[in-house]
């Protein structure tokens, strides 16, 4: 709980802070990936899908890097999310030779329908905790931003 002082909970050190951070996280994502709908994709496929939204006309080989994954891996899930009606491939604006991938309106429904279920679910368990605590999540909100990044 956010009360417990450093001592009582380990976090003195950074290594100490690291491994709670962690299992909190790993915890909380744990609980938001079942609130997921019915849609059977992958944390690997949504976490692709969600990146092709936000950077709509990326090159494979760019959603690779920025995935940090390898382009045949990336080729693999690209293809898969294709199959489903949820991306489409389309020619490279200035390179003839590259394609660019898209989000469909199926994806963009599946995505929208995916974060109202996840930020439903989280609203009410905010809504659990204390006034200082909501607080102190709102000052956490930006640097574990900002490590998510690093």
């Amino acid at each position: 709980m956010l009360t417990n002082t450093p001592h009582k909970t380990g976090l003195r050190g950074d290594a100490g802070l690291a491994s709670a951070l962690r299992v909190s996280l790993t915890r909380l994502n744990r609980r938001l990936r079942r609130q997921a709908a019915a849609h059977s994709l992958t944390p690997t496929q949504f976490a692709t899908l969600a990146a092709v939204e936000r950077h709509s006309g990326i090159t494979p080989g760019e959603l690779a890097e920025l995935e940090k994954v390898q382009p045949p891996s990336m080729t693999r899930v690209i293809a898969g999310l294709e199959e489903r009606g949820l991306v489409a491939r389309g020619p490279h604006p200035t390179d003839r030779r590259q394609v660019i991938v898209t989000v469909t309106e199926a994806a963009q429904k599946l995505l929208k329908e995916e974060r109202r279920r996840k930020d439903a679910w989280l609203t009410q368990r905010l809504k659990e905790l204390s006034p200082e605590e909501r607080s102190i999540l709102r000052q956490a909100a930006p640097i574990l931003e900002k490590l998510s990044r690093i």
